[in-house]
C-alpha cells in the first residue's frame, strides 16, 4: 500500500494565551500543499520494521510512524506485523508537519490494511495522542485549528496556488520558541476572521498582504536569515511571505509561476531546499 503525506503550512498563526497544563492555546489557518513523502506499508509476520530514504530521520521508537502502528496495534489486540519504508521529501524539523503528516497516513493505511473500520473522525481522535498536528494531517485540505491544533474547522479549498517555500540550512527549535514568546508584548496580532473571509472570497491578494505568524518575532531575532528570505520573496514579486510554524521553513505566495520560478533560481544559489509547489 502507497499512501501520499502532503506536508503543511500555516497561512496565519497566532498564539492567544499560555494554558495551565504548560501548552500554548492557538490560532491557525493550516493549507495542505503539494509537497508530500510517500509512506509505503508491507504486511508481515510480526513486529514493526520502519526504514526511511533519510538518514538523518530516526527509525524506532522516536518516530510517529511507530507510535502510529504501536498505538492502533495495543487498542485493537493487532497480532499482525508492518514493514513500512518512508520516502521522504518533506524537509525535516521544518514546521510543515512531514513527521506528523507520515503518523496520520500510516494510521489511515493500517485502518484499511487490518479492516478496522474506523471513521475519519476516529482516527482524529486516536491521532491526537501521537501529536497535535496529526488530526489535521488526517483531515486535510484548508482549516481553521484552536486549542493546542486539535479542535478542527474545514475551511472552503484554497486549492492551486503558487507556493515558493525555502528551508534554511538551520535547526530551530520549537520548545525554544514557545518558551521565549511574550505573548504580552505581541503587538501585531493575525485577524483571522478576515482572513477566513479571503479564503471564502479567493482574495489571494488580501491573504497574501496579512498573513500573519506571531512566532517570527521570536525565531527571526534569533535566525535573520528567515526575515531576509522573506524580504528575498516580496523582492522577487511575492504577493506576501510567512514564516511556517515555528520555523525556519518560509514560503511565499505568488500570483505568477514564471516570478516564483525566477525567485527559486535565486534562493537556490544559497540554499539547497526550495520548492515551488501548489496548495491542495
Amino acid at each position: 500500500m502507497e499512501l501520499d503525506a502532503f506536508a503543511k503550512i500555516n497561512l496565519s498563526l497566532d498564539v492567544l494565551r499560555k494554558r495551565e497544563d504548560g501548552y500554548h492555546e492557538l490560532e491557525m489557518i493550516m493549507q495542505q500543499i503539494s509537497l508530500k513523502d510517500k509512506v509505503i506499508l508491507e504486511e508481515i509476520d510480526s513486529g514493526i520494521k520502519l526504514t526511511c530514504s533519510n538518514e538523518k530521520v530516526p527509525t524506532d521508537s522516536r518516530n510517529l510512524v511507530y507510535k502510529a502502528y504501536d498505538l492502533l496495534k495495543e487498542k485493537f489486540d493487532i497480532d499482525k506485523g508492518v514493514k513500512i519504508h518512508i520516502e521522504k521529501n518533506i524537509p525535516i524539523a521544518a514546521g510543515l508537519a512531514g513527521g506528523s503528516s507520515d503518523a496520520a497516513q500510516t494510521l489511515i493505511g493500517l485502518n484499511q490494511m487490518w479492516d478496522l473500520k474506523l471513521s475519519k473522525k476516529e482516527l482524529m481522535e486516536i491521532g491526537l495522542n501521537i501529536g497535535a498536528d496529526v488530526p489535521y494531517c488526517i483531515l486535510g485540505s484548508t482549516a481553521l485549528a484552536c486549542g493546542i491544533g486539535e479542535k478542527l474547522t474545514p475551511l472552503e479549498g484554497f486549492k492551486g496556488k503558487i507556493i515558493l517555500l525555502a528551508k534554511a540550512d538551520i535547526d530551530v527549535s520549537t520548545a525554544y520558541v514557545y518558551g521565549n514568546l511574550d505573548i504580552k508584548a505581541i503587538k501585531n496580532h493575525p485577524n483571522t476572521k478576515e482572513l477566513i473571509n479571503a479564503i471564502k472570497t479567493d482574495d489571494l491578494d488580501f491573504l497574501a498582504k496579512n498573513m500573519k505568524n506571531v512566532l517570527e518575532n521570536v525565531t527571526i531575532k534569533k535566525h535573520p536569515i528567515i526575515g531576509h528570505i522573506k524580504k528575498e520573496m516580496i523582492d522577487c514579486g511575492a504577493l506576501g511571505s510567512l514564516m511556517s510554524g515555528s520555523g525556519p521553513s518560509v514560503f511565499g505566495i505568488f500570483d505568477n509561476f514564471k516570478r516564483a520560478e525566477k525567485c527559486m533560481d535565486i534562493l537556490k544559489k544559497n540554499m539547497d531546499q526550495v520548492y515551488l509547489i501548489k496548495t491542495i
